[in-house]
């Protein structure tokens, strides 16, 4: 049985504002404590300042006190990192606050529930991978159940780096043979013909990110050999044309930069056993002003097809520096 043993138990109010309570929610491995708390209490202080609670330890108990949705949402951040270290994984500050954002979730659609003890994980060679907002664990359940996966949303918010976990995993797992990266070469009114060197030094910089998450997702000489043998695979759009894809899990990423036609020939390489995620940031299309997004125009076009399904990630999925969001939600207001 995991570790956790919140209750969320309302205790007598003491407080003279009638909109507060205190809550007791305790945690039977007192090893692991540290782990929960942080240095120095750490993690409760950051639980505390982003939810406006005060939480006050008593051995393997926490005192929570503040306004009632307050306390259920950081009994929820605090489930969710229990479950963390029951299942042998670390908690990082960036872990704290994406507890906290799954428990405003949890806490408004489901007030009486906990958080399950069953984590949505994405295990790779290097890390085990949970998500850190609602928009995300939607993300990963989607592309684990689905075979072919829409995300859109704003920069940060964990599109691409996700699906190339994802893509980890079922390589590990042999769930498929090869991982395919594509990604059209349309950047900010740059054209390949006129960057120096040869194809791959042209390309290399558009797909960038791509390595840079399996990197992070894979030991760097395991990416290597990979690559060299054929197993990753790493090309600009253009290279899909004509290929049948099969036993592949497929990522094409920033995708709101094609064209309708470019998008039909990519969705039409799909091939037996295999995994398609098409990635991409509506809000920054670098096409010309009187052409389509293929992103848009297939994800409205298609979004009745069983088997197909589009997350649609948000500003309040956004993971990156705290600044991101917010730049994100001004430019988003600029533009309304």
């Amino acid at each position: 049985m995991p570790p956790v043993t919140s209750t969320g138990r309302l205790q007598t109010d003491q407080s003279p504002r009638a909109d507060e309570v205190s809550m007791i929610w305790s945690f039977d491995d007192n090893r692991k404590l540290s782990s929960l708390f942080g240095e120095h209490d750490e993690h409760l202080k950051i639980i505390e300042h982003e939810l406006q609670v005060s939480i006050l330890p008593r051995g393997n108990k926490l005192s929570i006190h503040g306004k009632q949705i307050a306390c259920k949402q950081a009994v929820h951040a605090l489930d969710n990192l229990a479950n963390r270290i029951f299942n042998q994984l670390d908690v990082s500050n960036g872990d704290v606050k994406g507890a906290i954002r799954m428990s405003r979730d949890t806490a408004q659609q489901h007030p009486q529930q906990h958080q399950s003890n069953q984590l949505i994980q994405i295990k790779t060679r290097r890390k085990v991978i949970s998500p850190r907002s609602p928009g995300q664990a939607r993300y990963i359940t989607a592309i684990a159940e689905n075979e072919l996966v829409f995300g859109s949303g704003p920069a940060g918010t964990g599109k691409s780096y996700l699906a190339v976990a994802c893509a980890a995993e079922a390589l590990l797992e042999g769930r498929v043979e090869r991982i395919i990266f594509a990604r059209p070469a349309v950047e900010a009114g740059e054209n390949l013909g006129f960057l120096p060197g040869d194809m791959k030094e042209k390309v290399d910089p558009y797909l960038r990110p791509l390595y840079d998450a399996l990197y992070d997702v894979m030991p760097e000489a395991k990416v290597e050999r990979d690559i060299a043998e054929g197993t990753i695979e790493i090309a600009p759009l253009a290279f899909m044309r004509g290929r049948t894809l099969a036993s592949s899990f497929i990522i094409l990423d920033e995708a709101q930069n094609t064209t309708k036609l470019q998008m039909k020939m990519f969705l039409t390489r799909l091939g037996e056993g295999s995994c398609m995620v098409i990635n991409g940031d509506p809000t920054q299309i670098d096409l010309p002003h009187n052409v389509v997004s293929g992103l848009a125009h297939a994800t409205g076009l298609l979004e009745e097809i069983e088997g197909i399904s589009h997350v649609v990630l948000t500003q309040d999925d956004i993971v990156r520096h705290p600044l991101v969001s917010q730049i994100v939600g001004v430019y988003d207001g600029e533009r309304d």
